[in-house]
């Protein structure tokens, strides 16, 4: 599988109100219990639970909803490597986060598994 390495820091975090940063992604997810947003670290709001320095890979090319097992290839390869991981869903695509700290490391655990970085 492809993947396209994003270029700018992420921040997941716990809101008590919903906000929408701008950036080149942006997720909000709101359920009963909770507001979610994932989004660019220099975007991040004030007030709310922020935890900053994830790096996003984007799963290349657009899914299709019939495919199977895209996000358990890529996390059990990272999860046999021992690196957390923080998953997004759009509807074309996948993306997995994973600490700043951690890039490194889930890259050639990705690479080890027949995954690969798209060129720049």
């Amino acid at each position: 599988m492809t993947l396209g390495l994003l270029e700018k820091e992420y921040a997941v975090c716990r809101l008590y109100e919903p906000v929408l940063p701008g950036g080149e992604l942006v997720s909000l997810t709101m359920s009963a219990g909770e507001i979610s947003l994932v989004c660019e670290a220099a975007a991040a709001p004030d007030g709310g639970a922020v935890e900053r320095g994830w790096r996003g890979l984007r799963v290349a090319g657009v899914l299709d909803f019939s495919l199977v097992g895209i996000l358990a290839a890529l996390t059990s390869a990272l999860a046999e490597a021992g690196i957390p991981v923080f998953a997004v869903s759009t509807y074309n695509t996948d993306y997995l986060f994973v600490k700043e700290e951690n890039l490194g490391a889930a890259l050639r655990a990705l690479a080890a598994h027949g995954h690969r970085l798209a060129d720049a």
